[in-house]
C-alpha cells in the first residue's frame, strides 16, 4: 500500500529543516556565535535574538545554563527525524512512514511546549523583560508555528495512523470470521 503524503506536512519538514540546523548551530556554537564572536558574521540576526530570549544570550552562557545546549541537541535529532520522514515517505515508500512523521512533529510540539513552560515556572526569567510588541514579535508570534503547526501534523497522521490500524483490525477479523472480502 502506497504511504499517502501530503505536501505541506512535507514542505514544513524540508523547510524548518534549516532554520533548525542554523538555530542548533549558534546554540552550540556559543560563545563564538555570540555578538563579538569570530563566528557571529553567520548568525547576525540573533544579535536581536540573545537580548529578547536570555536563554541565546551572554547571561545563560555565564551561569552555564544548560538548557540552550539540551535544546538544540534535541533541535538536531527532531530534524533528522522529520528528514527521515521525508526519505521514507517519498523515496523509499516505507508504510510506517507516517508514524516516524508523528513522533517527529510530536517532538516539535512538545520541546516548543516545554520551553513556554520554563518561561512559566521561572517567572519569565528569559523573556519576561521584554516589550509586548518584542514579545510578541520574536518570540509569540514564531513559537505559535512551531506549536500549531506540528499539532495539525499530529492530527492528519495519526488520523491515517488510526485508520490503517482499524482497517487491519477489521481484515483481521473477517479473516478469522471465514468471511472473504
Amino acid at each position: 500500500m502506497a504511504v499517502k503524503t501530503y505536501t505541506w506536512v512535507t514542505l514544513w519538514f524540508l523547510l524548518t529543516a534549516p532554520v533548525m540546523f542554523w538555530d542548533a548551530g549558534y546554540c552550540l556554537m556559543r560563545p563564538r556565535s555570540m555578538v563579538g564572536g569570530d563566528l557571529h558574521w553567520i548568525w547576525e540576526g540573533y544579535e536581536i535574538y540573545q537580548e529578547i530570549d536570555y536563554l541565546y544570550g551572554p547571561k545563560a552562557l555565564e551561569e552555564n545554563n544548560g538548557f540552550t545546549g539540551a535544546q538544540a541537541l534535541l533541535n538536531l535529532i527532531e530534524t533528522l527525524t522529520n528528514l527521515s520522514y521525508v526519505y521514507l515517505a517519498h523515496v523509499s515508500g516505507w508504510s510506517a512512514a507516517p508514524v516516524v512523521g508523528f513522533a517527529a512533529a510530536t517532538m516539535t510540539f512538545w520541546k516548543t511546549a516545554l520551553y513556554w513552560l520554563q518561561e512559566v515556572y521561572c517567572g519569565g526569567c528569559a523573556v519576561g523583560h521584554n516589550t509586548f510588541k518584542d514579545l510578541f514579535v520574536f518570540y509569540i508570534f514564531p513559537n505559535m508555528l512551531w506549536t500549531l503547526i506540528p499539532c495539525a501534523i499530529m492530527l492528519r497522521l495519526g488520523k491515517d495512523i488510526a485508520g490503517a490500524v482499524i482497517a487491519v483490525e477489521r481484515s483481521s477479523k473477517k479473516a478469522a470470521s471465514g468471511k472473504s472480502f
